[in-house]
């Protein structure tokens, strides 16, 4: 064996009775011929008794590039005749059975994937078809979701986000103490939680284990809760809750504003937190908080309603404070107000939950936001299971399998 062959036997780490038979440098490609010793023995894959070739059939592999030049390995791989358990090929330690690539290249693309690099740069990089890599991707993927574990999980949060452009939405269920992503499947209904609950039971988990699930007010995810998580108690997030409040001081701006033109222009005034708005828009809000409008009326009970989450209350004094609450924006005549103080009073005991749990869907948002940067780099997906792949190989708290030739 000449120095060339024992570098390469050492990289590869290739062990007897395999060894490379021969190097070549072909059309800016290395090609790297490997072949097993004569009267070689071979552990059949069932049963780990050791026989002789019966005969071989001519394989090659991908593998990582030597420096900027494709890399293949080209071996005659074996099949014995074992007695107890028939004829069975012989996969080598650097691949796995019917992949064209070698277990380091596989290892290359799931990192790169993992990373956050684009299929597209992927693509660029290896000079290999988008639709193998994403196979690669999502091949390792499900094996590690097959055997995730979801014994310990007591809290979950269920929010929806979309795939694409349009109406094409995929719920999550993230773990609250660890904010992996449990489950994802496509639709918002109900039966959406369902799902979860019947393939979680293939990963040791049981409806009756769940304490708490917190979501928005969606009437197919309360209904979907109280069908398959009937022990659980449902807490609406606060986030949503001020969502809401947002949108009634905005709708109370719109009617406003078509009287009053000292209004244009001062949408994100009251939209956005205090403590978040530049030096311009606070004066403004304070001009317009001296006008008597309805405006600042309305933002002054969104104000309340935040404040009212933030103190550090109990279960009893937070549903005092969310009942006093309730009572000023019945009582303001603003009919978007209004509007928000029967949504609350409807689901008052999930609302008021929150003093008990202290749990909201913000695991949901941080997943959500990742999710949409994995979406943007891929500029959308067409296909819903590689999806859900990446959104398990980003946010699934998945442990892939370590990858090297030696067995």
């Amino acid at each position: 064996m000449d120095i060339q062959q024992e570098l390469f036997t050492a990289a590869l780490k290739v062990e007897k009775p395999i060894i490379i038979n021969k190097i070549a440098f072909e059309n800016e490609e290395l090609h790297i011929y490997l072949m097993y010793e004569p009267g070689a023995l071979f552990k059949c894959p069932e049963c780990g008794e050791e026989h002789r070739v019966y005969d071989s059939i001519p394989r090659t592999w991908r593998h990582l590039n030597f420096f900027q030049y494709k890399c293949f390995l080209h071996y005659s791989q074996p099949r014995v005749d074992c007695p107890k358990c028939g004829k069975h090929i012989v996969t080598p330690d650097w691949a796995r059975e019917h992949s064209g690539f070698t277990l380091l290249f596989e290892a290359f693309v799931v990192a790169l994937a993992k990373a956050g690099l684009p299929f597209s740069k992927i693509q660029e990089l290896t000079g290999e078809y988008d639709n193998r890599l994403r196979r690669i991707v999502d091949h390792y993927v499900e094996k590690a979701y097959a055997v995730k574990s979801m014994s310990g999980v007591k809290d979950i949060a269920i929010d929806e986000t979309s795939s694409k452009k349009g109406h094409n939405y995929v719920t999550v269920v993230s773990d609250q103490a660890t904010g992996d992503v449990l489950f994802a499947t496509e639709g918002k209904d109900g039966e959406t939680i369902g799902r979860f609950v019947e393939e979680a039971a293939k990963h040791n988990l049981v409806p009756k284990q769940i304490e708490n699930v917190t979501m928005d007010m969606s009437a197919a995810f309360q209904a979907g809760a109280a069908r398959y998580l009937p022990d659980s108690t449902v807490t609406f997030d606060r986030f949503h809750v001020i969502k809401l409040a947002n949108e009634a001081v905005d709708q109370v701006r719109r009617d406003e504003q078509k009287l009053n033109p000292l209004l244009k222009k001062s949408r994100y005034v009251w939209l956005k937190n205090r403590k978040n708005l530049t030096v311009k828009q606070l004066q403004k809000l304070m001009d317009l908080d001296n006008q008597n409008l309805k405006t600042a009326e309305a933002y002054r009970l969104k104000v309340t309603l935040q404040d009212i989450y933030s103190a550090d209350l109990n279960f009893f004094e937070g549903m005092l404070a969310m009942d006093a609450w309730l009572d000023s924006a019945a009582d303001s005549g603003l009919e978007p107000m209004m509007k928000l103080e029967r949504t609350i009073s409807e689901h008052f005991g999930g609302v008021t939950n929150y003093f008990k749990s202290r749990l909201t869907n913000g695991i949901s948002e941080g997943v959500n936001s990742l999710i949409q940067t994995v979406k943007r780099r891929a500029r959308g997906y067409k296909n819903m299971r590689h999806f859900i792949n990446m959104i398990y190989l980003v946010k699934g708290g998945l442990e892939l399998p370590s990858f090297s030739f030696a067995g």
